[in-house]
């Protein structure tokens, strides 16, 4: 496929992408794997705005199934859209978009974020979650930083801004509770804060970035490590092994992230949805006080019922960036493409989307 430089213009397009990256990768090589290309239409005229990709699908209406809880395109393909207003408006727009009808107790998930990081800011995100009248939710840590104890991580909480837009809920403050990790390879159950089971739908509302561990982090590693209790935390870094969380083999550790997110979405049977917001794009994630600057441009806002096919959207998305270099090379350099690998092969989602613009 070609390059996405399409994504800056102003109309609605459609594209459908096998996922950059997929297979082996070359960790010294951080210019990345070449994008296939293949051959894309578009008709439009002055009176709508409507743009069809090589698979024919509408840009117009996003599909449902029966039930409405998964939007698919042509042949079961996952629809990824995008829109490159990061404002609240944007914002706003992407979630509309997917056509979501939850109901129940409201949980948006997002990272705290250590003081000094790049976390998602509450001007972008309040108007959003004020709209859902949702409950922020989050995990402690397990590794120290002012996140480690509750007290502590409530009160960053507030200094960020969080508790000015919403309640929040550190949802392992008393504790985990056990979900079932079916066919894992590494795990066997998960364990997430005691609190989980108190919302009935769930926002992954993820902030891309790279990652010191995992390479990268978006949806996947938001519902795996972030819904995590510091327990749960733990047992995912040992790969289920237990002992010293900084032991276990990089494969292993990037394999269980994949796991346990595959055991909060069967837990939760559709009741959710992710979005990514694609602003300053560090190496280095919301748990690092002191991140690397950014060093390429922001991109856009990325929304899903699918969590792989919305983290492989955005790695395709900086795959094409001219200025993705720096973070390129940290994805590579801890194998952070497994993680995509894996959660494809255990049915987590697909790497496989046709991407649509919303703009």
């Amino acid at each position: 496929m070609r390059k996405l430089t399409g994504f800056l213009m102003s109309v609605l397009f459609a594209v459908s992408v096998a996922g950059c990256g997929q297979g082996s990768t070359d960790s010294e090589s951080p210019a990345g794997p070449s994008m296939q290309e293949q051959e894309q239409t578009a008709s439009q005229d002055e009176d709508q705005t409507e743009v069809e990709g090589a698979e024919g699908t509408r840009a117009d209406a996003p599909p449902q199934s029966s039930d409405g809880v998964k939007a698919d395109g042509k042949d079961g393909i996952p629809i990824v859209y995008m829109t490159t207003d990061l404002s609240p408006q944007g914002l706003q727009a992407i979630y509309e978009t997917l056509g979501a009808e939850p109901t129940g107790n409201m949980a948006v998930k997002l990272s705290t974020g250590e003081t000094g990081s790049n976390y998602l800011r509450p001007e972008l995100i309040g108007d959003l979650v004020q709209s859902l009248d949702a409950t922020i939710v989050e995990c402690n840590t397990a590794y120290g930083g002012e996140r480690a104890s509750t007290a502590m991580h409530y009160q960053l909480a507030e200094d960020h801004g969080y508790t000015a837009i919403a309640d929040v809920d550190i949802m392992d403050e008393d504790g985990s509770m056990t979900l079932a990790v079916t066919d894992g390879e590494n795990l066997k159950e998960n364990y997430v804060g005691a609190h989980f089971s108190d919302y009935d739908y769930y926002v992954i509302l993820s902030h891309f970035k790279g990652h010191a561990m995992a390479g990268y982090g978006g949806a996947i590693k938001n519902i795996s490590i972030g819904i995590a209790s510091s327990e749960g935390k733990s047992h995912i870094h040992t790969g289920g092994k237990g002992g010293s969380m900084w032991s276990a083999d990089q494969d292993s550790f990037l394999e269980s992230m994949a796991e346990a997110g595959k055991s909060v979405t069967d837990y939760l049977d559709g009741n959710i949805l992710y979005i990514n917001v694609m602003n300053r794009l560090s190496v280095d994630c919301d748990c690092d006080g002191s991140p690397a600057e950014p060093d390429m441009h922001d991109i856009g806002i990325l929304a899903s019922f699918d969590p792989v096919a919305v983290d492989q959207a955005c790695i395709d998305l900086v795959y094409s960036a001219g200025d993705g270099q720096s973070l390129i090379g940290r994805i590579e350099s801890r194998n952070g493409l497994h993680t995509l690998e894996w959660a494809a092969r255990i049915g987590l989602g697909s790497r496989e989307y046709t991407l649509v613009s919303i703009d």
